[in-house]
């Protein structure tokens, strides 16, 4: 069973470089969507990969967009509410073309 520790945090994003103020719940960069694989289970701190988590898709669900990440080294995925302090055309482009995180 997933025991989530809250961690305030802040972060500079390893993927686009936005310093990145976190609120206890903030697992990715409300500029890029990024995320790093730093958890085994939410806010542990004990993952070993240390991989960049892509974001891979995004999803309405129960009226929140929801995004999928996956590490580009170990190939693991996880969903994350997104924030209301994500940048939302970031999301929307991300929904519209999966790719267009990617710069293809």
């Amino acid at each position: 069973m997933k025991q989530f520790i809250k961690r305030i945090e802040d972060f500079n994003c390893a993927h686009c470089g936005a310093v990145v103020h976190g609120n206890g719940y903030t697992n990715h960069c409300p500029k890029c969507l990024w995320s790093r694989h730093v958890d085994n289970n939410p806010g542990d701190r004990q993952s070993d990969c240390g991989g960049m988590m892509a974001p891979v898709c995004v999803e309405q669900s129960a009226g929140h967009f929801v995004i999928t990440h996956k590490c580009e080294k170990c190939g693991k995925t996880i969903r994350q509410k997104a924030s209301d302090s994500d940048d939302m055309d970031t999301i929307i482009a991300l929904a519209a073309d999966p790719d267009f995180i990617f710069g293809k």
